[in-house]
C-alpha cells in the first residue's frame, strides 16, 4: 500500500481510481463495510482504491480545542485499511485553507483535478466543504456534472455484548465508540470496533512508588496527546511490545493494567500502568501496544499497603481468568 501525505506525492502519469473519504478514527466495524465497498468497486473497475482521511482532526482546525479523543493514531489507522485491501492512504493536512474550501470547490480541486475520482463511495450522513455544506445530494449533482459515479453506504448498527446492553442496536460511530472507552465500557468498544480497543506508546519510568516495592513492577505507558484513556480502573488487557525501532512486536503478554492517579498513595497525575505476568523483565523505552479486553474494578483508595496488595493479587488471578491463562 502506498501511503501519501498531502497530494505532492502523487505520482506522475495518476490515472483514474476509487476514491472513499472520512476521518475513519477507529476504523470500526461501520467503517470497515464502507472501505469494503469501495474496495470492491475499484477491483470491478481494475482501479487503485484510495482512501482519504484527515490530520488534524478537521475539529480542531475549526473549533480549536474541540479535538475528540483518539481511537487510533494515524500508522495504526493505515495498518487497519491495508488489511483491507486499500491500495492508498492518503493523510490531507487539514489546515484552515482547506477547511473554507467551499464543497464545489473540493470536489474540483481534489476529487476530478488531482485525483482523477472514476467513484467515490462515502458513508449516507457524509459532509463537506465550507461549514460542511456539501452532503450526498450535491456530491451526486457534482459528480454528473464532472463524471465520476457516487456511492453512498448505510450506517452499521447492531448490539455490543459490553456491560451496558442495549433494548435498540446502536448505530456504530466513532463518537459511540469514544462514549464506551471513557465509560470503561471496553467490551462494547470492542463489540463495535470489531477488535479490542488499543492505546499505544513508549514505556517510560514511573513516579517510584509502590509498584516495585509492593511486588509488582508496572510499565508506565506515554500516549500520544489525544489518546482516547479508558475511564479510571483496572482493566485485564493484552500487553504487546517491540523493541524502539523494530518493525515487528516481540510477544504479546497478559496484563493487569491500572488507569488512574493511585489515590492511595495521593497521586495526582493520571497514569497507565501495566503489570506484566509471568516476566521479570524492565520495558523502559520499548514500544508498546495495549488491547483492553475487561475493565474488572472501578479505581479505589486502600487505608493500607496491604490492602492494596490484596486487591492487586485479586486483580492478578481475575485477569488470568477473563484472559485464559
Amino acid at each position: 500500500m502506498q501511503r501519501w501525505r498531502g497530494l505532492e506525492q502523487l505520482p506522475g502519469g495518476w490515472g483514474r481510481c476509487v476514491v472513499t473519504i472520512g476521518v475513519f478514527d477507529g476504523v470500526h466495524r461501520g467503517h470497515q463495510q464502507l472501505i469494503d465497498q469501495a474496495v470492491r468497486r475499484a477491483r470491478q473497475r481494475d482501479l487503485p482504491c484510495v482512501l482519504v482521511t484527515f490530520d488534524p482532526h478537521p475539529s480542531e482546525v475549526v473549533r480549536p480545542g474541540s479535538h475528540p479523543a483518539q481511537l487510533t493514531t494515524l500508522q495504526r489507522r493505515a495498518e487497519l485499511v491495508e488489511e483491507l485491501g486499500v491500495d492508498v492512504f492518503c493523510v490531507l493536512p487539514f489546515t484552515p485553507e482547506l477547511s473554507k474550501m467551499s464543497p464545489e470547490e473540493f470536489v474540483h480541486e481534489i476529487l476530478v483535478e488531482r485525483l482523477h475520482a472514476a467513484a467515490v463511495v462515502v458513508g449516507e450522513n457524509f459532509t463537506f466543504g465550507y461549514k460542511a455544506a456539501g452532503n450526498i445530494e450535491l456530491l451526486h449533482t457534482l459528480g454528473r456534472r464532472f463524471g465520476f459515479e457516487v456511492e453512498s453506504a448505510d450506517l452499521l448498527s447492531g448490539h455490543t455484548d459490553g456491560a451496558v446492553q442495549e433494548e435498540f442496536p446502536v448505530t456504530f460511530s466513532s463518537t459511540f465508540i469514544r462514549s464506551c472507552v471513557d465509560a470503561g465500557d471496553v467490551e462494547a468498544a470492542s463489540a463495535a470496533l470489531g477488535r479490542h480497543h488499543r492505546l499505544e506508546g513508549i514505556v517510560v519510568r514511573g513516579m517510584g512508588r509502590g509498584g516495585r516495592e509492593l511486588g509488582y513492577p508496572t510499565a508506565n505507558l506515554s500516549m500520544p496527546e489525544f489518546a482516547a484513556v479508558p475511564a479510571d480502573g483496572v482493566y485485564a488487557c493484552w500487553f504487546t511490545h517491540r523493541q524502539r525501532g523494530a518493525d515487528h512486536p516481540e510477544s504479546t503478554l497478559p496484563a493487569a493494567v491500572s488507569v488512574g492517579s493511585n489515590p492511595t498513595f495521593s497521586g495526582t497525575e493520571r497514569t497507565v500502568e501495566a503489570f506484566v505476568l509471568d516476566i521479570e523483565r524492565d520495558f523502559y523505552g520499548e514500544y508498546a501496544e495495549l488491547d483492553f479486553v475487561r475493565r474488572l474494578r472501578g479505581m479505589v483508595r486502600f487505608d493500607s499497603s496491604e490492602e492494596l496488595v490484596h486487591r492487586m493479587e485479586l486483580d492478578v488471578a481475575e485477569t488470568r481468568s477473563v484472559l485464559g491463562v
